[in-house]
């Protein structure tokens, strides 16, 4: 059985929450203080922050799957490769992610997302706005 308080399987819990966007039950699992940086967007701080920056993201997704390629812990760390996938009406969009988070008490601190913004942009055009 997996340990609920262990940071890989705080990130993995995280993730698949998201993945169905379920907000009340992931951000919970964001302390109050963490810090998002979704690269190359600003960083925000705190959960209502980061739900304001994912939920109109994924609003236009039908589906999403985070599928983790190779995912490290290093005590509090947690490096986690991974390749995005979001369902449109017009199909769907793969993105290579490579996220870090830092995980203390239970809850991620810190969470810094890295991607090529050309490759989403490429696939998901009207996100430009987010980009400029």
């Amino acid at each position: 059985m997996t340990n609920p308080t262990d940071p890989g399987a705080i990130v993995d819990r995280f993730l698949r929450l998201m993945a169905v966007k379920d907000y009340d039950g992931a951000l919970p699992l964001i302390a109050e203080h963490c810090h998002y940086h979704n690269m190359p967007m600003e960083p925000v701080i705190g959960p209502a922050a980061v739900r304001a920056v994912l939920e109109p993201f994924f609003a236009p997704t039908i589906e999403n799957e985070f599928v983790i390629r190779h995912m490290v812990t290093d005590g509090p760390l947690v490096f986690a490769e991974r390749l995005d996938r979001h369902r449109l009406a017009t199909g769907w969009v793969e993105l290579p992610v490579t996220g870090i988070f830092e995980i203390h008490d239970g809850q991620i601190t810190a969470w810094r997302d890295y991607f090529d913004a050309a490759t989403l942009l490429k696939q998901w055009p009207a996100l430009g706005a987010l980009f400029s």
